[in-house]
């Protein structure tokens, strides 16, 4: 009984905890900030535009440029992102937008999370009231007539 309560706590402060961080009132966009939510989409590269390794990569000067002009233009965070998903397609976002069929990404995880700890519980439970080994059962009645014919053939061979 605990242990519900238990888990029921704990779910309850992970979506609260959610919440408060959904809530958290919007910050003045840099190109910093927006260029780790912004991947690379130069050949090969799956890095942030901040932490491209490449040397000569024109696309990461091309997005940070095009990142500072909406800057400039007074646009927030939110609206940069999705001009830049329009003009470079999805696979330019780190994190795929919630909602669609990229809704899957950040919901199946949780989910799964979740089947699984459930599965560990039913197994312990499980494991925990498993009966005891049951006793042998006690020996069936000996025929009396096998017992005599037995103890006739041991007398014979000289055992009894």
């Amino acid at each position: 009984m605990t242990s519900k309560r238990s888990a029921t706590i704990l779910l309850l402060g992970v979506v609260l905890s959610g919440s408060i961080a959904l809530g958290v009132e919007a910050r003045k966009p840099t190109v910093e900030s927006i260029g780790n939510e912004v991947q690379c989409i130069c050949g090969g590269c799956v890095a942030p535009i901040n932490e491209c390794p490449m040397i000569n990569c024109t696309e990461k000067a091309e997005i940070r440029a095009f990142i500072a002009k909406d800057i400039s233009d007074g646009k927030d965070e939110k609206a940069i992102l999705q001009d830049l998903s329009i003009r470079y397609g999805l696979q330019v976002l780190s994190a795929p937008p919630a909602k669609g069929f990229n809704l899957a990404v950040w919901i199946l995880p949780g989910v799964g999370l979740l089947v699984g700890l459930s599965l560990v519980v039913i197994i312990m439970r499980r494991w925990k009231h498993k009966p005891a080994d049951q006793p042998a059962a006690p020996p069936a009645a000996y025929d009396s007539k096998v017992i005599a014919a037995m103890e006739e053939e041991m007398k014979s061979a000289g055992l009894h």
